[in-house]
């Protein structure tokens, strides 16, 4: 179903989800599958998907999980452990739909927390490494806080209108985010024990600015990990690295790519 540049409509989750194509398809080269944030889709991630094919050589696809985009509506509410169900339920299939022979899992935000869950849980030969940006392993008063301001936001505001020029179903999108970070029981939410099974490098990028989390994300990764973590931590970036700042977020996964690939291609074969 690859097509560079195109958009797709696969099954996966028991129902239809929008996809698209950057670059080249995973039988001639590595794939980047990148893992939107709690109030993204296909077409948030605007032209960096398209900026990181060119910059690594590798293909990149995007999806919208359910409920946003224009893929099938979510039921809602959403459990707690929604993203670890996504994970370990969901990403396989997206995986195998594509047709995933090896490379990188890129995450932002809920996605950054659904690739870490996912590497954590599943021995996935074919995933060489991590890229997580803005992870959340756990709450914070302040992410919380700002979550709670983007529902008065939604409720009163303007945010409604921008959403919906993205998601076919916008409020399926947001209330099946925003309720879940906001039920009394996510308060003791945490996947840092992920963390403790990662064997594959990391890439942590993180804005000094982020208004959901700070970086006492990244500290759990690097204290954790018993694999290499990297990090790059931005200033004059708040939430979302890849849109405030592009040029340093595109060269620094280029060069982790490539220094993923310097590192295998010297690892001594075994008879």
């Amino acid at each position: 179903m690859w097509k560079d540049g195109e958009s797709v409509m696969f099954r996966a989750d028991g129902g239809w989800l929008e996809g698209k194509c950057h670059g080249p398809s995973p039988d001639t080269a590595p794939t980047i599958m990148m893992l939107h944030e709690g109030l993204g889709c296909v077409d948030l991630w605007r032209d960096f998907p398209r900026k990181l094919a060119e910059a690594t050589r590798y293909g990149v696809f995007t999806y919208s999980r359910r409920g946003y985009g224009a893929s099938d509506p979510a039921e809602l509410p959403r459990p707690v452990d929604y993203m670890t169900r996504e994970a370990v339920e969901v990403l396989p299939e997206v995986l195998g739909a594509i047709g995933f022979t090896e490379g990188i899992l890129l995450g932002h935000s809920d996605g950054a927390s659904i690739a870490a869950i996912y590497a954590g849980s599943i021995q996935d030969h074919r995933v060489r490494g991590l890229v997580l940006m803005a992870p959340h392993f756990f709450t914070e008063p302040m992410g919380l806080a700002a979550i709670a301001k983007a529902r008065e936001a939604y409720e009163t505001g303007d945010l409604r209108a921008r959403l919906s020029k993205y998601h076919a179903n916008v409020d399926n999108a947001f209330r099946g985010w925003n309720d879940a970070w906001l039920n009394p029981e996510f308060r003791d939410w945490n996947v840092a024990d992920a963390i403790d099974y990662l064997r594959i490098p990391v890439l942590a990028v993180q804005g000094r600015d982020d208004q959901y989390g700070t970086l006492a994300q990244v500290e759990e990764l690097e204290s954790r990990s018993y694999a290499p973590v990297d990090t790059m931590i931005l200033d004059d970036c708040r939430h979302s690295p890849h849109l405030d700042q592009p040029g340093q977020v595109v060269a620094g996964i280029a060069e982790f790519c490539a220094r993923l690939e310097r590192i295998e291609a010297a690892a001594p074969e075994v008879a």
